[in-house]
């Protein structure tokens, strides 16, 4: 065991792939809050945070052994997604004049990173203060996209047993990334059954409205008077998958804030991205969850971006640095 100024930190072996390669498990647990993180997907397993009344409980949807997201890869539990989430119509964007084609793997569109995204490799992981820092290398073409890419992502607790999630990226030729963390969130308990009825609030004055293929039209919609006003809370009910403009975020700097009134807990995210994904999970089918078991609250860029002049630019070139970070804050009132 190894340990930081405030943080408790372990690893030990957690099994191996069915190709045999081994996944370690990285455990992070600070004022009652514990984080286990797989290096396979760099994977947050789970997170047990306290109630109210003081008892801890699983918050976020994760699997019990490796096989487990061996056999359920599409729901991306948990996982660091990229290189690119969320989806890229026609799977093929051009830059500087040209046009690269990407892993069709959502019908014709290009989703969290192609048929072997980051969710799908076995990362390197050294210790750092307080946390971990995964990493990995994709290849120059991987799943279509230009330039090699290092990239990271440092897991550590900050006060209160806040988990704060570091991304960090160079390329050596000019390329677009936008990665996010897939996590589902329970706060009444992962094993508690559906999610909805939770309290959700998000500093979104405008959406991302999409086509039939979940893709942008472009347009930004405002929320006013419609079902995707999370301006104040609201509760949450089935089916949404939708990107928020992150536009209203108070002076506080929170981005959303999910509240469980019956265990008294808050989750409260900040982020340096431009959007977030709400995902309900309705077609999770029972095989491992059940139906809106988790609500996702995915801080990215916004959906096809590479083809979308007028949102945000993701496009990362040699020289420059890609940073972002999220922090997912856990509290009970």
């Amino acid at each position: 065991m190894t340990t930081s100024t405030e943080t408790i930190t372990r690893t030990e072996d957690f099994g191996a792939l069915a190709d045999g390669s081994p996944v370690r498990r990285w455990t992070l647990e600070r004022d009652g809050v514990r984080v286990r993180v797989l290096t396979y997907g760099a994977i947050v397993q789970s997170v047990l945070a306290p109630g109210r009344d003081g008892s801890r409980a699983p918050v976020a949807l994760g699997l019990a052994d490796v096989g487990g997201y061996e056999e359920f890869p599409g729901p991306y539990f948990g996982a660091v997604v990229g290189r690119y989430a969320n989806r890229i119509g026609g799977a093929a964007f051009t830059l500087d004049g040209r046009t690269h084609r990407l892993t069709r793997n959502e019908g014709g569109n290009h989703l969290h990173g192609g048929a072997r995204g980051f969710d799908k490799r076995v990362w390197d992981a050294v210790a750092v203060p307080g946390g971990v820092r995964m990493s990995l290398v994709s290849e120059d073409g991987d799943e279509g996209y230009p330039g090699r890419l290092d990239f990271s992502v440092t897991y550590t607790l900050g006060p209160g047993g806040a988990l704060v999630l570091d991304h960090r990226a160079v390329t050596d030729a000019p390329t677009v990334l936008n990665p996010t963390s897939h996590l589902y969130w329970n706060l009444a308990g992962a094993d508690s059954g559906s999610a909805l009825g939770q309290q959700l609030r998000i500093a979104a004055e405008r959406i991302t409205p999409v086509d039939a293929a979940s893709v942008p039209t472009g347009l930004l919609a405002p929320v006013a008077g419609t079902r995707f006003d999370f301006r104040r809370y609201r509760t949450v009910g089935a089916g949404y998958d939708q990107n928020f403009v992150l536009d209203g975020a108070p002076a506080d700097g929170v981005a959303a804030e999910l509240y469980d009134a019956g265990s008294g807990r808050v989750l409260t995210v900040r982020t340096t991205e431009p959007g977030l994904q709400l995902y309900t999970a309705d077609h999770f089918d029972g095989r491992p969850f059940g139906p809106c078991a988790g609500i996702a609250l995915e801080t990215q860029h916004f959906p096809d971006s590479p083809n979308r002049p007028e949102f945000p630019s993701t496009v990362l070139r040699p020289g420059e640095e890609f940073a972002s970070r999220t922090t997912y804050g856990f509290g009970v009132r």
